[in-house]
């Protein structure tokens, strides 16, 4: 049994910060969410009985704690408001090292695979960064920031590089849900599932449980100002993602093929986690096809 902490998840009100909730709160810990609701949601939070603050990152919460989970971010890549992007992403998580300063408290945080931009897969971190937006650029501004307090404080504050995360809990998120749950919509209402042309382009999707796993992992781990790729460590095409679909819903619907309208779209992502595993012990334990069947039998797709 792990020893019970008390453990801070910003943005705890979103999709991978109130998974992460539920989990801590089912293994014992004293869990605190501190969401502003801005992009998060009440009923991603609807089996959680701890505390829920509402509020940002420029206010610090009551209290002591000895973990912090900073979920917290704007996340729309779509934003081109650099001044917000850069206030509401690198300053207010300014204001979270300086809680875990104060707190002597372990940080582990969502950073972004965002920060390779375009750059040839497999994806390393100990490779190449190549931001093409903000959003992107934001993520890595924000590495930095960690690794010079995690030198300067001693504490352990781990990134954690998501990839292509979806699951249980992202439907609110409307456009900007995982492509698995956008495609499952459309098929489940009897449409073509809609993909570029001509469903090559391939994307590290990773199941929620696996990244909460790597999110347990990071939380015992000592390193400072280290990050980490979470993904599968494998990629899969739009194609396959259809097919898989087609199999989990019971469908028999083929792509529509469309023209993408993207000047800078990234055409393959995969993660390399050979470190993820190695110094965190993450094995990812989903397959493409057994994580969609889970979704359905979760009744969240």
């Amino acid at each position: 049994m792990t020893e019970a902490k008390r453990i801070l998840v910003t943005g705890g009100a979103g999709f991978i910060g109130s998974n992460l909730a539920l989990a801590l709160q089912r293994q014992g810990h004293e869990v605190m969410v501190l969401d502003n609701f801005s992009s998060g949601d009440f009923r991603n939070l609807r089996a959680f009985r701890g505390d829920v603050v509402t509020g940002d990152c420029f206010a610090q919460p009551a209290g002591k704690f000895q973990v912090i989970f900073h979920q917290a971010s704007i996340t729309d890549t779509t934003v081109t408001d650099q001044h917000k992007m850069m206030t509401n992403n690198v300053e207010a998580f300014r204001q979270v090292l300086g809680w875990a300063a104060e707190w002597k408290a372990r940080v582990v945080w969502a950073s972004s695979a965002a920060v390779y931009g375009n750059l040839p897969a497999p994806s390393s971190v100990d490779g190449e960064t190549k931001p093409l937006n903000v959003y992107g650029y934001s993520k890595l501004a924000m590495e930095h920031l960690a690794k010079s307090w995690a030198k300067a404080t001693n504490l352990p504050i781990v990134g954690l590089r998501y990839f292509n995360v979806f699951g249980p809990g992202e439907a609110h998120k409307g456009k900007f849900a995982s492509m698995i749950y956008q495609l499952a919509q459309q098929m489940k209402a009897g449409k073509r599932p809609r993909i570029f042309r001509q469903g090559e382009q391939r994307r590290d999707f990773v199941w929620i449980g696996d990244v909460i796993a790597a999110n347990m992992a990071a939380m015992a781990y000592d390193g400072k100002g280290l990050v980490f790729n979470v993904g599968s460590g494998r990629s899969e095409t739009f194609n396959t993602v259809v097919k898989v679909l087609n199999e989990v819903l019971g469908t028999d619907l083929p792509p529509e093929y469309i023209d993408n309208p993207y000047d800078f779209f990234q055409n393959h992502t995969e993660a390399s986690i050979g470190p993820t595993t190695s110094e965190l012990g993450y094995r990812p334990q989903a397959s493409l096809l057994d994580a969609v069947k889970e979704y359905k039998q979760s009744e969240a797709l």
